[in-house]
């Protein structure tokens, strides 16, 4: 509950203190003697039902007063309702599982689990953006449809991994078109398409052109990350020996990642090309794109006012009437 005029409350000042004077005044000008040779009559005498009531009125009346003055502070109840209107945007994940994404020079692990962690982090920043996962190696197969069920879209994203029953090779074209194909039926008025890959195309059936003018012509933006270092590198693989023992070696492989087309990819759709060789890196990437794609959300806050005020006057009136007929009736004091 608040108080609209929690001035009024002042008023109980000059109130009480009137009480006070009042009080003092009654007490000495009622003040009688009379003699009596004993006062045992007098202690014996018993105090009837109306002498112990008499100040009833008096005090039916001051709290009538004190009733009114809290009238005059305005006590209301208020409700407050916040209208959230919320542009979300939908985006799909496309994320290379090629062996080569197994290269241990990223934290914690290698590309693939520095990915994964980092994708995590960003999906836990969102608020009502649909999500979707594609996966892609040397073909393409969409992991999580669009969605706002983040724990679904978590719990998927923890079990990808390379697989050996996916075509080997890295089809960046076959990739950016199944994006796409997830975004294009979207109403969203913001479709993204965060392209994670350490290589280049090699594989699949679409032309990464014509993936890139399908993603043009539905107004699709494409912000493209390329992962690792070029050069040489070593790939973890893993064998298991006549004791069940998994033995873990390294194969030299050489990682080139084609910047040039996953800058073509970013700059034809509006979006934007970044290189991250390093977790960090990667993180730093992640950050921006979480800036330049925000929800928008504008919030419209409505407070109502219940007036109470009435409530104190009523109980006033009704005690003020009741101090009054007690005074002239039952509890009346003089002849």
């Amino acid at each position: 509950m608040s108080w609209y005029s929690a001035y009024a409350f002042l008023l109980l000042i000059p109130l009480f203190g009137l009480i006070v004077l009042w009080f003092l005044f009654r007490r000495k000008s009622a003040q009688a003697f009379m003699r009596f040779s004993s006062l045992q009559v007098i202690k014996a005498a018993h105090r009837g039902l109306r002498s112990q009531l008499v100040y009833v009125p008096w005090v039916l009346k001051v709290l009538a007063l004190i009733f009114v003055i809290i009238a005059l502070a305005r006590p209301r109840e208020s409700m407050t309702k916040v209208k959230r209107n919320v542009e979300g945007i939908d985006i799909v994940v496309a994320l290379d599982i090629s062996d080569s994404m197994l290269i241990e020079d990223m934290k914690p692990e290698n590309r693939l689990e520095a990915s994964k962690k980092t994708i995590k982090e960003f999906i836990e920043q969102r608020v009502s953006d649909r999500i979707g996962l594609v996966v892609f190696s040397g073909e393409s197969y969409t992991r999580v449809p669009l969605t706002l069920d983040y724990p679904v879209l978590l719990q998927n994203l923890s079990e990808v991994k390379t697989s050996k029953n996916i075509k080997m090779g890295t089809a960046i074209g076959m990739a950016l078109a199944n994006s796409v194909s997830r975004l294009k039926d979207s109403v969203a008025k913001s479709r993204i398409v965060i392209f994670l890959t350490d290589g280049e195309n090699n594989s699949g059936t679409i032309d990464p052109k014509t993936a890139i003018d399908l993603a043009k012509q539905e107004g699709i933006k494409v912000y493209s990350i390329g992962m690792g270092k070029d050069g040489q590198a070593r790939l973890p693989v893993t064998t298991v020996n006549p004791f069940g023992q998994r033995i873990k070696t390294y194969r030299p492989i050489h990682s080139k990642i084609n910047e040039a087309l996953l800058g073509s990819m970013a700059q034809e759709t509006g979006g934007k090309y970044f290189r991250a060789i390093t977790s960090n890196a990667l993180d730093n990437v992640f950050g921006e794109i979480n800036q330049l794609e925000r929800t928008k959300i504008e919030s419209n806050e409505y407070t109502k006012y219940e007036e109470k005020f009435f409530t104190w006057l009523i109980w006033a009136l009704a005690f003020y009437f009741v101090g009054v007929l007690l005074s002239h009736s039952f509890l009346r004091r003089g002849p």
